[in-house]
């Protein structure tokens, strides 16, 4: 029976500007083994999925295809083999077999994790992608140590907010950047020890200088074609810079991290093994817990509006929190 049952969902037939995504209706999909079928409330909205559209993105989906990774709602039904979650639940997800700008979709049982129930679903949508990618670049690739000081550039976005959540959670010194004074104020408030404006002019000599003259531990880069030859000369000995998020190529001096012995690293959430992906959710669900898991959602759009949402998250200035769509 469910298999006659239609949902509204954006389906994108070729790459290209944001118009090419389209509203359309499609089938329910069905729950294989080791699959759950979600009912989707929220979807969140990633950078990534707008080079995927565009075309430009290294990886690219067999068109036609639903785009969307991060969603939040009720678990509708299981497969077969499933255990972790029943129907009725209300969790998120980190990965989507089906894509998540869609009333329904399915996902792996690996990639659904409780929704704490402090939590709304907005929220939900803002988990996936911007705290796994964080905890990533924190915890896997930085291996940062309590006490570190850690400067997030971009800390007033998706992942920047959540990089500020989990650095404090994890005892770091943190220092955000944002381009304007309420995204520096957002940073503040989601765990940023001091936040500084990236757009002011000598604003890195103000930032070594909160380090004494020291330079920062570990720097989290969501934009790196901007920043990273400054990075490599804020960093301290030893430093690591992770390259979360890049929009094109840059020039940079490769003595400056021989002179820190300081190291520059990719951080790709695709290459998560399960057991890294348990780790992270289970410091999430105790974050969940103690109160610090606190996404910040800035514009709910509709789903019918998602090609304004694929244009704000790259032309707008002064990101506030995540962009989420809403069914």
């Amino acid at each position: 029976m469910s298999a006659c049952r239609l949902m509204r969902a954006i389906s994108v037939r070729e790459f290209g500007a944001p118009s090419v995504l389209r509203l359309t209706e499609l089938p329910v999909p069905e729950p294989g083994p080791g699959q759950v079928l979600i009912r989707v409330h929220a979807c969140g909205v990633n950078p990534v999925e707008t080079y995927i559209r565009a075309g430009t993105y290294p990886r690219k989906p067999p068109l036609p295809y639903t785009p969307g990774t991060d969603v939040a709602g009720v678990v509708d039904s299981v497969g077969e083999g499933v255990t972790a979650v029943k129907a009725g639940e209300r969790v998120f997800t980190t990965a989507t077999e089906s894509g998540g700008y869609a009333e329904f979709s399915v996902a792996a049982e690996q990639c659904v994790h409780r929704l704490p129930d402090a939590l709304h679903f907005t929220q939900g949508a803002a988990i996936g992608v911007p705290y796994f990618t964080a905890y990533r670049a924190l915890v896997h690739k930085a291996h940062t140590q309590p006490g570190e000081t850690v400067l997030i550039h971009g800390a007033s976005g998706g992942v920047g907010v959540a990089a500020c959540q989990l650095s404090r959670a994890l005892g770091l010194r943190v220092l955000g950047t944002a381009g304007t004074p309420e995204g520096m104020k957002l940073a503040l408030n989601n765990g940023a020890h001091l936040a500084f404006n990236h757009r002011e002019e000598g604003y890195t000599h103000k930032i070594m200088e909160a380090t004494e003259g020291r330079g920062v531990d570990v720097i989290l880069e969501m934009l790196s074609n901007v920043n990273l030859s400054k990075d490599l000369q804020m960093v301290a000995y030893g430093g690591r810079v992770t390259v979360i998020g890049c929009r094109g190529s840059i020039e940079i001096n490769p003595r400056d991290t021989m002179a820190k012995e300081s190291c520059i690293m990719g951080v790709a959430l695709f290459f998560a093994t399960p057991a890294e992906s348990r780790q992270c959710a289970a410091l999430l669900s105790a974050g969940g817990e103690a109160g610090w898991l606190q996404p910040v959602v800035g514009s709910q759009v509709p789903l019918d509006q998602a090609p304004q949402a694929h244009h704000d998250i790259i032309q707008c200035p002064g990101a506030a929190g995540k962009i989420v769509l809403t069914m």
